[in-house]
């Protein structure tokens, strides 16, 4: 998949902003919101969701793709992370997550002080995916 335009990259960013409202964090002070875009231009989102037993928590990222996968979603196009606190990009967990749907959905966070869109496939390069299951 290539960039997306400015128009939908800006829409989609400003989803995952308008998001972080509703995030769940009492223990972490630390709002993530996200938004992916559906194969067909839907736009989605979801907040990051703590827990007190922390790995309980579920990261915004995963929490948009399921809200997506439950809305009958399966293809993505690409996938915004924000949070006003600073800088940040999917975690470890989220990026293997997100590329089991596709090597070439495009990330959208803020890094540096640009706003970076690369392909999960750059920042999971080596990802685990049906092929290994398959072999």
């Amino acid at each position: 998949m290539s960039p997306l335009d400015d128009e939908l990259l800006m829409q989609l960013m400003d989803a995952a902003k308008a998001s972080i409202r509703h995030a769940y964090m009492p223990y972490s002070n630390y709002p993530v919101g996200a938004a992916v875009l559906t194969a067909d231009n839907q736009i989605i989102a979801g907040v990051n969701i703590e827990n007190a037993a922390y790995p309980a928590g579920t990261c915004a990222e995963r929490v948009a793709l399921g809200n997506a996968i439950s809305q009958g979603h399966s293809q993505f196009k690409a996938i915004a992370v924000f949070s006003p606190k600073g800088e940040i990009s999917p975690c470890g967990v989220c990026r293997q997550f997100i590329s089991e749907f596709g090597p070439d959905i495009q990330i959208l966070f803020h890094w540096q002080g640009q706003l970076q869109q690369m392909p999960i496939k750059e920042l999971l390069p080596f990802s685990f995916s049906q092929h290994q299951l398959n072999a």
